[in-house]
């Protein structure tokens, strides 16, 4: 029987070269921790233009916006590599390279490597502590074979420093091509513009130095 929490659980509908229609969204923070007053409906810019960041504010339209995915589906691809414990799942299509793993388990997640994933290079229990924090969802485990993705967290949007949206709790994402994020439960969308693989972020902010300085 689905509970009224499920029942009510918000949803993001991406429009047609235009920005994210929010619905029900209760929490928007921005990149210092801060609440931002939210609206039943809510339009959060996606083109990266917007002068009142993070909503939408028409820009898309004067400058010609294009929501269109160019990555290739087959490049969204998840890779396993298994270890004697634990089981690391990676799809590079859906990082926002945010550098959690990187920077907090370099035992383990080592981008100068090849491969760069050693899951016996850490204890379990710090590669799972790590993996927790990856905000794309382009990082998962599997023990005994049952695999790990979700989390258990109340519904909410995060505005990234110079980033994407951190989207936690689940909330369904809507849109043409039947976009699905690598964990239903936490991803990362796109809000410079840039990413090829959208509506997810790629980390193409870091490439085009993305800014934002009111959020």
């Amino acid at each position: 029987m689905e509970s009224s929490h499920d029942a009510k659980k918000p949803s993001i509908e991406v429009a047609e070269n235009g920005p994210y229609l929010v619905n029900g969204m209760q929490t928007l923070k921005n990149s210092r921790g801060e609440t931002i007053p939210t609206k039943p409906v809510m339009a959060l810019c996606r083109c990266g233009g917007s002068a009142k960041k993070p909503f939408c504010d028409g820009t898309h339209a004067r400058i010609g916006f294009s929501g269109r995915r160019l990555a290739e589906r087959s490049t969204n691809e998840r890779v396993d590599y298994r270890g004697k414990r634990i089981t690391i799942h990676d799809n590079r299509a859906v990082c926002a390279h945010a550098g959690y793993c990187t920077d907090s388990l370099s035992a383990a997640f080592n981008s100068g490597a090849e491969p760069w994933i050693d899951p016996d290079g850490a204890d379990v229990e710090k590669i799972i502590e790590t993996i927790r924090e990856c905000p794309s969802g382009a990082l998962s485990y599997s023990i005994d074979g049952i695999e790990h993705r979700g989390q258990d967290r109340e519904p909410m949007i995060s505005v990234s420093k110079d980033g994407p949206y951190v989207v936690v709790g689940g909330p369904e994402l809507q849109d043409e091509e039947h976009s699905r994020p690598e964990s239903a439960d936490h991803y990362t969308l796109c809000r410079c513009g840039g990413s090829r693989n959208k509506p997810f972020c790629d980390g193409t902010h870091w490439h085009i130095k993305f800014h934002d300085d009111k959020n």
